[in-house]
């Protein structure tokens, strides 16, 4: 395991974006030597939700899930949106296997606590709980894993931040090898001014961060983003990413590291 394993994060930008996913999974497909990729879709449950007449309910940006929400993410992001992937990856020659944190209890995840707010069925991930051997042998075996964002709890399935999915996939992974974990979105790294694209801020460091914060020019959906790559490598991640999806075989984008 001595090559370079990437761990690859897309979003609801590009998993609802049919021209822009096909263009990614292309990308992907085509990186060489040992890969996995971890996908959200937050946009399209929504509207499968209230395509059933049922609200999306969400606190500070987080999906509240409720039983019946739960059913709803466990179909669409472990059903419809990860075998759609599953399947034009194979149609690239690219050997995907489709899983969720409960396949092989790959990634265990305990219930958040309700206090101070109750998101439901809704988990945290240990890193250490991930089953990096599981991962090991499908790497092994040439498989390239897909795993979406619904995980293992003790009583039932979990929703899980895909984030944090693929920062505890990362760290996972890094018990077997160097790992890069590399965050896919719409905007082409932390940018210093948000309606200049030109403005990438290259690296973004444990010291620096709170600066950024405190400014506001690291803000909303980015936070945790940070938060996460900050955390993945403090724990044994060699490298984290923030690029645009159409930029994964090619330089720029923000490196984060703890220093």
């Amino acid at each position: 395991m001595e090559d370079m394993i990437n761990v690859v994060k897309i979003g609801g930008n590009v998993i609802d974006n049919p021209v822009a996913l096909e263009s990614f999974l292309k990308e992907f497909a085509s990186m060489p030597g040992k890969k996995i990729l971890v996908h959200g879709g937050g946009k399209e449950a929504t509207r499968f939700s209230e395509g059933l007449g049922i609200k999306a309910n969400m606190i500070e940006g987080r999906r509240v899930t409720d039983r019946q929400t739960l059913d709803i993410v466990t179909m669409v992001y472990a059903g419809l949106i990860n075998k759609r992937v599953v399947s034009m990856l194979q149609r690239e020659g690219c050997n995907a296997v489709g899983l969720t944190g409960a396949d092989g209890n790959v990634i265990p995840a305990s219930r958040r606590s309700p206090e101070p707010i109750d998101y439901g069925f809704v988990g945290d991930i240990d890193p250490m709980q991930v089953n990096d051997k599981f991962i090991g042998a499908l790497l092994e075996a040439g498989c390239v894993p897909v795993f979406c964002a619904i995980c293992n709890g003790e009583e039932s399935l979990l929703n899980c931040n895909a984030d944090s999915v693929a920062a505890a996939v990362a760290i996972g992974a890094s018990r077997l090898g160097k790992v890069r974990l590399t965050y896919c979105f719409e905007k082409p790294g932390v940018m210093a001014d948000i309606n200049d694209e030109t403005s990438v801020i290259p690296l973004v460091t444990e010291s620096t961060f709170p600066k950024l914060r405190e400014e506001g020019i690291v803000a909303q959906g980015m936070v945790p983003k940070i938060h996460n790559a900050l955390d993945s490598a403090a724990k044994g991640v060699a490298e984290v990413r923030i690029c645009r999806a159409d930029a994964l075989n090619s330089e720029g984008g923000t490196i984060i590291r703890t220093h």
